[in-house]
């Protein structure tokens, strides 16, 4: 047994040199520094910055020698959204004309005209009604609905109007079922005259993504991040770009020092797949585009790399994982690292609700285990979504020895040796 044991601490010391000598701190600063740069614009979807990000993450895949996607010819996993913007809105309930102010539309069609003859289904968000909850509800239902909404609800109503008021961005166009909501006083549609014309723009959008192929070419390992920000936000002392360092540029340093170090090992056991995504700050839709692509149940496992810039609350070398109960997959890399400087442990900010809030929720809803990884302390970060977010707030000697832990907890998986327990669908939501 004694043996046993020495073998595996001999095991875990070779890897850790390994990590260390292969994912150096100089590198990890240079791509950082590279992706949070003033000269990115802070990355928003849709911009030049953004597209200025995408050259430079797949200059850094050919450097390394990954091969793009099955049936891509290049790095860039192209798809299109639809911008959708109001340019004529108008509903008349029982008679009398609602203002702007008191009526949305939630839809991905181009153009809406009902009357009470139209029959759309009609709900009733009372005033001691949670509206988050019941809106979500609602939504889910997926119907042609008119929902009216009690007047105690205006602030939250206001918020909700505003958001969806301006436009959406779409994956299709009229898919989905339409949903008005009203600010009013009634509980009955006796009349109505609901008419919605959108303007409609065509975006083009990129996920960034290599692999290196493993001797089980139909069974993936998938390191993610997102390479997408905020771009331009309000000015604070001059400054109005909101870099993005930690959120996520460490993430997507991560995904490219994960592919190099690999890329300098033996063929893998099983395949490997190295992902930056687009549009994760407006709705996670490059990890949805991405997980239509591939068969989730060929898919082993998802590291998902969100906000390692920083020092955990566990301590030196440690970050936690969300969905941590979801799956053996924080086991398997509590054991992988055993013997070695790092840790990992579950999510202590449950409250947060991390584990939806980043793009390995479209995969785990596909019953991929798949998780974040993170070591941000976002209880007390206030320099999340700010413009503070710069390189020069990062710990970079804490981040590399989290890419290191990560190459070190991920080589079982990566050889075979171990596959976690698939996520159950029906518990996510």
């Amino acid at each position: 047994m004694k043996k046993i044991l020495s073998l595996i601490f001999s095991v875990s010391i070779s890897l850790t040199a390994f990590s260390q000598a292969s994912i150096k701190e100089s590198e990890v600063a240079r791509i950082i520094k590279t992706l949070s740069a003033d000269d990115m614009m802070g990355r928003r979807t849709f911009t030049p910055g953004i597209e200025k990000a995408s050259v430079f993450i797949q200059q850094e895949f050919k450097k390394i020698g990954l091969k793009p996607l099955k049936g891509l010819s290049s790095f860039e996993q192209k798809f299109s959204m639809y911008s959708l913007k109001p340019t004529e809105a108008k509903l008349t309930l029982n008679g009398a004309d609602l203002g702007k102010e008191n009526f949305f539309f939630v839809t991905s069609s181009e153009s809406i005209a009902w009357t009470e003859q139209s029959k759309p289904e009609i709900y009733y968000i009372n005033e001691k009604s949670n509206f988050r909850q019941a809106f979500n509800q609602i939504r889910k239902k997926n119907t042609d609905a008119v929902i009216l909404v009690n007047p105690k609800h205006q602030k939250m109503f206001s918020n909700y109007r505003n958001y969806f008021g301006a436009g959406s961005t779409r994956e299709a166009l009229n898919q989905d079922k339409t949903q008005v909501f009203a600010l009013a006083d009634s509980v009955q549609v006796n009349a109505l005259a609901v008419n919605l014309k959108n303007q409609v723009e065509t975006l083009s959008l990129a996920n960034v993504a290599g692999m290196i192929e493993g001797k089980r070419k139909d069974e993936f390992l998938v390191f993610s991040g997102h390479y997408d920000h905020l771009g331009y936000i309000k000015a604070v002392e001059g400054d109005s770009i909101a870099n993005g360092a930690d959120d996520d540029a460490s993430g997507t340093t991560a995904v490219i020092s994960l592919a190099n170090y690999y890329s300098k090992q033996a063929k893998p056991e099983r395949s490997l797949i190295f992902v930056c995504f687009t549009a994760e700050e407006i709705g996670g839709y490059g990890s949805q585009y991405f997980s239509k692509q591939l068969n989730p149940d060929q898919i082993v496992a998802m590291f998902n790399i969100e906000m390692i810039g920083k020092p955990s609350k566990f301590g030196a070398n440690s970050a936690f994982i969300t969905g941590f109960e979801k799956s053996d997959f924080g086991t398997i890399l509590q054991e992988s690292v055993k013997g070695s400087v790092y840790s990992f442990h579950p999510d202590p900010y449950t409250e947060q609700n991390l584990f939806y809030r980043s793009d390995n929720a479209t995969l785990a809803r596909l019953g991929v285990p798949a998780h974040s990884i993170s070591s941000d302390q976002i209880d007390i970060d206030k320099l999340y979504h700010s413009v503070d977010d710069e390189f020069e707030s990062l710990d970079i000697s804490h981040m590399t020895n989290m890419i290191r832990a990560i190459a070190v907890g991920s080589k079982t998986m990566a050889e075979g040796k171990a596959t976690p327990k698939r996520v159950n669908k029906a518990e996510v939501d």
